[in-house]
């Protein structure tokens, strides 16, 4: 049986500053087989690393940085100028994290926001809206590509938005194709994964075990495609998504698998 895949969540967000150079050196010191990084644009177009719609989190939250606005509006020099989580580690570039991962070392980036607020994660669009929703993702799509084209690492492209999967199986002949499953939206999930061919299928761990589950097994094995569940916390989601026929997990902390 082949040994069960460890995707390090944002570099292991649970010990790290996540999506930080840190966070995925800190990834790969404990033996992460990937790494799963988040990507938005700056306002002048570049690529980087950062989670969330705003550098300083929602109203009623507290921020991860010390900066402030909505990511894809702000520049690439006030973006990569924030810092996460009080540390010295600021939101960085594509391509400065990518210089920091070991080609060995798998990276799965997925595409967050093309910048702007009109995209539907976890929806299986109608004909018609397909193409322009593909057209709002390609500025991204075709920006990554263009930094991964640089490095040698095996990547996997993966996104909760229909529109990205379309404009990445147009454009990234680089890597493989992922698609995020919405936590209640694993019905929209199954017809993006089997409409786009795509090489592995993320759903939330929460849909793995439960008798109105879907068969996520029996969907990816119809298409050839691999299984990682989102996002274990603890060695009960771990063993939780794998005794659920997952072929990974996309996990906060290293060492999860140790109690299975």
């Amino acid at each position: 049986m082949t040994d069960p895949i460890v995707f390090a969540h944002r570099g292991f967000a649970g010990s790290y500053p996540e999506n930080t150079v840190a966070a995925v050196r800190g990834a790969v010191d404990h033996g992460a087989d990937a790494v799963e990084i988040d990507v938005q644009p700056t306002a002048d177009g570049d690529v980087v690393v950062f989670h969330d719609r705003r550098l300083d989190g929602p109203a009623d939250g507290d921020g991860l940085t010390d900066g402030a606005g909505v990511v894809w509006e702000q520049s690439t020099a006030d973006v990569t100028a924030a810092r996460v989580l009080g540390t010295d580690e600021c939101v960085p570039l594509l391509s400065e994290l990518l210089s920091a991962v070991p080609a060995h070392v798998t990276v799965n980036i997925e595409l967050k926001n093309p910048g702007s607020d009109a995209v539907r994660p976890g929806e299986a669009l109608v004909a018609d809206e397909r193409a322009t929703a593909s057209e709002r993702w390609e500025p991204l799509v075709e920006s990554v590509v263009m930094v991964t084209d640089d490095f040698g690492h095996d990547f996997l492209f993966s996104s909760f938005c229909e529109g990205a999967l379309a404009a990445l199986g147009a454009n990234a002949q680089n890597g493989q194709l992922a698609a995020l499953v919405a936590p209640n939206c694993a019905t929209a999930g199954e017809t993006v994964s089997l409409r786009y061919d795509v090489d592995a299928v993320h759903p939330p761990i929460e849909q793995f075990g439960g008798e109105d589950g879907t068969d996520w097994t029996a969907v990816a094995d119809g298409i050839g495609a691999s299984v990682n569940a989102w996002t274990a916390r603890d060695w009960r989601d771990a063993r939780r998504a794998l005794d659920g026929g997952a072929d990974g997990v996309i996990a906060d902390y290293p060492g999860l698998l140790s109690y299975r």
